[in-house]
């Protein structure tokens, strides 16, 4: 597969590119186009010809199947892309994250947020006390020192690691009551 990402510009830039890329190569006067990273590698320069525009490597909020075809029927898989180089004008502000916070079609507006389950608040040492209980659980041992209100914390945390199919089968089963 392919390294590939999205370079995301301001419309000025786009019609630039646009010329360069629609002239023939003998006529076009070589424009230069690079890119320069910092040392921190989500900063840089984008420059067109002799001018600068600052840009951002973002990551995206999901993974972006990329596909190419030869015979406009069949398509072929080319890349998971998962960041995007966006470029700005020279006055407009640097982003403050590393993750862009919105996809790349308007229905992906503010994605993360949207479309996204946040992390469970879960108390790290009552996780493994109940990885702890489930192994001892499936090696055939029961549960110790179990409270009632334990219990329900107990259940509550095997249902957040587990999903919910696994976490009834096991209710059904009568494991952990």
């Amino acid at each position: 597969m392919e390294e590939q990402f999205i370079l995301r510009v301001p419309p000025s830039v786009s019609e630039r590119i646009d010329r360069l890329l629609s002239e023939d190569a003998s006529t076009s006067d070589e424009i230069p186009l690079d890119l320069f990273f910092s040392e921190d590698g989500r900063n840089g320069t984008f420059m067109i010809g002799n001018d600068e525009f600052p840009a951002s490597l973002l990551d995206l909020p999901a993974v972006v199947e990329s596909f190419k075809t030869y015979d406009d029927c069949a398509l072929v898989k080319t890349a998971d892309i998962g960041q995007m180089i966006m470029v700005r004008e020279p006055g407009d502000p640097a982003p403050n994250t590393v993750e862009y916070r919105h996809g790349l079609t308007p229905p992906m507006k503010d994605a993360r947020k949207r479309r996204f389950r946040r992390e469970p608040d879960l108390n790290p040492e009552l996780v493994q006390r109940v990885e702890r209980d489930l192994l001892n659980i499936l090696s055939g041992g029961t549960v110790e020192n179990v409270s009632l209100s334990f219990y329900f914390r107990h259940m509550m945390c095997l249902y957040l690691l587990l999903g919910f199919s696994k976490f009834i089968y096991l209710n059904f089963l009568g494991v952990g009551t």
